[in-house]
Parts: C-alpha cells; sequence; structure tokens
C-alpha cells in the first residue's frame, strides 16, 4: 500500500491495523520531526489522541479484541 502524505495540521486521520503499532508523527506526514516520537495504543479503545499536535487518529474496523 502507499504512504499518503499528510500536513501535520491534519487533526483527524484514519489508520489501519497494517499501520500498527501507531506513532505520531507518522512517516508518511510531511514534517515527520515536528515534535518527538509518540507511541499510541489505538487498538486499545479504537482511537488515540497524538498529545503533543492534538491528531486524532481513528482505527478502521474499531478497537481490536485481546483473548487469552
Amino acid at each position: 500500500m502507499a504512504q499518503v502524505q499528510h500536513e501535520n495540521t491534519q487533526r483527524i486521520i484514519e489508520v489501519t491495523a497494517d499501520d500498527l503499532p501507531l506513532h505520531c508523527p507518522t512517516p508518511g506526514m510531511i514534517a515527520w520531526d515536528s515534535h518527538p516520537r509518540v507511541f499510541l495504543p489505538v487498538e486499545v479503545k479504537g482511537e488515540a489522541l497524538c498529545p503533543y499536535c492534538g491528531t486524532m487518529y481513528i482505527l478502521k474496523g474499531g478497537a481490536v479484541a485481546h483473548g487469552h
């Protein structure tokens, strides 16, 4: 799948399981070095908010069920 370039000003980005583990900024962002890399547990609740830039990531398909 081709990387889509996003401005760091985009506030909601939909991601898929292929993007896990998720971190912000993502390699596809134009200003990928705009703040320190932070890993976001988007698979837990189906969404995660970056504490640095405020970008909301939404996991397409929702949270991932964990079995034992």
